[in-house]
């Protein structure tokens, strides 16, 4: 992983992903969601607004998406602290 540092642009991707974990993994994830759906519907014949909406639809639901998986992290955290 030291090794990955020195490099210029994925030295900043990985210290980027060390500080911000769950904001690093909601871009991951809204990215292949995305990538899937533009490739999945280019032949459908969306409208532009319809396209939006479900890019944005995407990536909320990607967000929604870490959030759940990490919300047992934070009352974990919280019960180690009362303790």
């Amino acid at each position: 992983m030291d090794r990955l540092r020195t490099l210029p642009v994925v030295g900043s991707l990985v210290k980027f992903a060390d500080e911000r974990p769950r904001l690093a993994a909601w871009i991951v994830l809204s990215l292949g969601i995305v990538i899937l759906l533009l490739i999945e519907a280019r032949d459908v014949g969306l409208l532009f607004g319809q396209w939006v909406a479900l890019i944005v639809a995407s990536v909320l639901v990607a967000g929604l998406c870490i959030w759940i998986v990490t919300f047992e992290d934070n009352s974990n955290s919280t019960d180690e602290t009362k303790a």
